[in-house]
């Protein structure tokens, strides 16, 4: 009997402490969601490659670029330093920018141009739409900063797998209340200071969670392999 009491000791507290630390959320491990499951791309809206472009399973820098392709590109040049040439090469991120119908031979051009800087563009992921249904999308966010009347901003957003939206919410590190549902590619310093980090966190969730099932499985595994060696000894 206490043979049995010390085993169910050692294999439940380990599995309790580790369920204890992995629901626990603190500002500087977990990005908070601001609104969950938003709108899909429509599938009516076309894409400057050809292909269908999703948000779903993705985590995605979402943009617009307005009808300025002179304020876009320097925005796009921006975010592709400070942002997309550090995490371009996790296989499910992507850049994501919604353009007017009617941009699109400015924008291949913009995007050739950082072609040449870039060692890999597929990332970048431009999809058009009418004006009226850009301004409908963006206003389903519920953003602090309204778009501006060339249907562009230089403010981007953070949404993951799930389309929902990610940012700060609550007391930061010094205990103050913080709120930030965009990051302005305008400026390096907001990109490099807190964007690179919300979106380094977004990825780490990912890469723990893909961590966590992996050892899941393997322990279920591990225990079938057991069971079916036992059963054969018999």
């Amino acid at each position: 009997m206490k043979n049995k009491v010390v085993l169910i000791i050692l294999f439940i507290l380990p599995i309790v402490t580790y369920l204890i630390f992995a629901s626990a959320k603190h500002n500087s491990l977990f990005l908070p969601t601001l609104s969950e499951n938003n709108t899909e791309i429509p599938n009516d809206w076309t894409t400057l490659s050809g292909e269908k472009v999703l948000l779903k399973d993705k985590i995605s820098v979402v943009g617009f670029t307005g009808l300025d392709m002179i304020a876009f590109k320097a925005n796009m040049f921006n975010l592709n330093q400070k942002i997309y040439n550090k995490y371009y090469g996790f296989e499910d991120f992507q850049i994501v920018m919604f353009a007017p119908d009617g941009k699109q031979d400015e924008i291949q051009k913009i995007v050739s141009e950082i072609d040449r800087i870039t060692e890999d563009m597929k990332g970048w992921k431009f999809v058009f739409a009418k004006p009226e249904a850009i301004q409908s999308f963006y206003d389903s966010y519920k953003l602090t900063n309204n778009l501006q009347e060339d249907l562009g901003t230089p403010n981007v957003i953070i949404l993951d797998k799930n389309i929902n939206h990610r940012g700060r919410k609550g007391k930061n590190k010094k205990g103050v209340d913080e709120y930030r549902d965009s990051y302005n590619s305008a400026s390096a310093a907001d990109l490099h200071n807190e964007m690179t980090d919300d979106v380094k966190i977004i990825l780490r969730e990912y890469r723990l969670a893909l961590k966590k099932n992996k050892r899941k499985d393997d322990f279920k595994d591990n225990i079938v392999n057991k069971v079916e060696q036992s059963s054969q000894t018999k």
